[in-house]
């Protein structure tokens, strides 16, 4: 019991999201028609994505990219790329993974040049990074791999919508870092070169890149093939690396799976459904952006889907709603949790860290992606 408690106490929207799926079974009692709403090709995928992505971690398979951050001299242009690092690696192995990467390797680095008192700031804005580089691509994010498979959009089209958020906030990200060194722009960092990563094994990570490929394709083509690729992807690392299930994310598909629950339950009760279908229509944006802060962007997506006339404004809400608070995205909570396990007791000074940095960038973008949402994803 000591154990469940404290695992519970590291994984909140696990709590969170088994407590809505029970008060969803409650509003509407199970049904075939229940299990059928629920999107299990998401689950699928998700499931797909998160074995591999832990194959990338435990092969390390940005090493190369990793190494040489350690060679950079200058903070500006180390702190440029490992937010643009963040940014960048975000729209492909998503965004909690590249803050898995990325966090540590600058907590580690700022560390050995006795430059800690930069630490804050740059994970920060490595958070907006994951934040707002992830919404480019339709698997950047759960919300978007979500959205974009309910939308019926080509990639190209999803990613011609995303691309004005994406490359103003990339523009925003080295105004930031210009004003963290405004004084002195040239500020060195010296610190003992070293290969920062262990190498991992050449053939597995040529097996997780194929897979990772594999992947993409499923979701970029909507292939109705997608439980065969499951099968061939599970296949495969129960042949070559079956230890890798023992450290798979579990609990971010359970926590999908239980709002997927809840978001059905909600849809199939006719009161509720009404007042979202009358509440939610035309406010898609402040609608993602509010929920969002109680309940994350994932099941605020899942949950008000249903309901959207306007499709830009759920997801433009969706990816905005990371920057208000640290519940407002999953990536955010895991930062949170990176660094505490760093530094214990320093919770509160993560927190007003990332919400100062956080609002003055939220403060910018909100309205240009208000004015975005109008902009039809179907047209």
């Amino acid at each position: 019991m000591e154990k469940a408690i404290k695992w519970l106490k590291k994984e909140p929207m696990v709590l969170l999201a088994a407590l809505a799926a029970l008060a969803g079974l409650v509003i509407t009692p199970p049904s075939a028609a229940l299990a059928e709403a629920i999107d299990w090709r998401t689950l699928g995928t998700l499931l797909m994505m998160l074995c591999v992505l832990e194959g990338f971690k435990q092969e390390n398979v940005l090493r190369p990219v990793v190494n040489l951050a350690g060679r950079l001299r200058s903070m500006p242009a180390l702190t440029a790329f490992l937010v643009f690092g963040v940014f960048f690696s975000s729209m492909f192995v998503t965004n909690d993974v590249s803050l898995l990467i990325f966090v540590p390797l600058t907590i580690l680095l700022f560390r050995s040049a006795g430059k800690e008192h930069y630490i804050l700031p740059v994970i920060s804005m490595e958070n907006i990074a994951a934040v707002r580089g992830s919404l480019l691509t339709p698997f950047g994010s759960p919300q978007n791999l979500f959205l974009y498979g309910q939308s019926g959009v080509s990639a190209g089209q999803f990613m011609l919508h995303m691309l004005p958020l994406c490359a103003m906030s990339a523009v925003l990200l080295v105004l930031f870092i210009l004003f963290l060194y405004r004084r002195d722009l040239g500020e060195a960092a010296v610190y003992e070169e070293k290969d920062l990563m262990a190498g991992g094994d050449r053939a597995k990570r040529a097996l997780y890149l194929a897979l990772f490929l594999l992947i993409l394709l499923v979701i970029v083509t909507r292939t109705g093939l997608w439980p065969a690729a499951l099968v061939i992807v599970l296949a495969a690392i129960a042949g070559f690396d079956r230890r890798l299930f023992l450290k798979v994310d579990y609990a971010l598909l359970f926590t999908f799976l239980c709002f997927f629950v809840f978001s059905s339950s909600i849809t199939g009760n006719p009161a509720i459904a009404g007042f979202l279908e009358r509440s939610v229509a035309g406010r898609e944006y402040w609608w993602a952006i509010g929920l969002s802060q109680v309940i994350s962007n994932v099941p605020a997506s899942i949950v008000l889907y249903p309901f959207t006339e306007n499709f830009a404004g759920l997801i433009y809400g969706a990816d905005t709603a990371g920057l208000c608070s640290l519940i407002g995205s999953l990536a955010s909570v895991i930062n949170y949790r990176i660094y505490v396990r760093e530094y214990p007791g320093r919770g509160g000074a993560f927190i007003k860290t990332f919400t100062l940095v956080s609002w003055a960038f939220f403060a910018v973008v909100v309205i240009p992606g208000l004015l975005l949402s109008r902009w039809d994803f179907f047209a």
